[in-house]
């Protein structure tokens, strides 16, 4: 018996309608069905594969600022993904944590309207031991920020330091 993938996740929220808005809008997640009377919505990053992914439900009792989960990490397929999110997070007003590279990844740490701690990430065909995370600009031009992580990897500094 083994486990064959993580299926979905959720989170109570405070907010539904705030809440939806980020993940659908600002994520680009997709509603796959949703429930009005007893506050639940269910998205999916690929409807037609997977139903979905993600479930937002009232009933939040954690007070604000409460530290509920570590992160939810959502995998995108190029790094112009990684630099539509940097530019879209910044349009948005989006908290963002710290934008790193983990040798193996290439990710952005985000915090959502209910201040849960996301990260768009991109996988590089890197084996680099973990934990590994150092900050890097995904403004640069694509060559820059490949050559900054090289670089990064090298550098000598700590491989890692906790963002609180």
């Amino acid at each position: 018996m083994a486990i064959a993938e993580l299926g979905h996740t959720g989170l109570w929220v405070d907010d539904l309608p705030l809440m939806r808005d980020f993940y659908e809008r600002v994520l680009g997640l997709t509603v796959t069905d949703h429930d009005d009377d007893i506050g639940i919505v269910f998205l999916s990053s690929r409807p037609g594969v997977e139903h979905h992914e993600f479930v937002l439900q009232t009933g939040r009792t954690a007070p604000p600022g409460a530290k509920q989960q570590h992160q939810i990490s959502w995998r995108v397929e190029t790094l112009d993904d990684i630099r539509a999110f940097h530019r879209r997070f910044a349009e948005e007003g989006v908290e963002v944590q710290q934008e790193v590279t983990h040798g193996n990844a290439f990710g952005i740490y985000f915090f959502d309207p209910e201040g849960n701690r996301n990260e768009v990430y991109l996988r590089v065909d890197r084996d680099v031991p973990q934990p590994f995370r150092k900050t890097i600009d995904f403004g640069l031009p694509p060559e820059e920020i490949y050559a900054e992580a090289e670089r990064l990897l090298d550098d000598g500094g700590p491989a890692y330091r906790p963002v609180q």
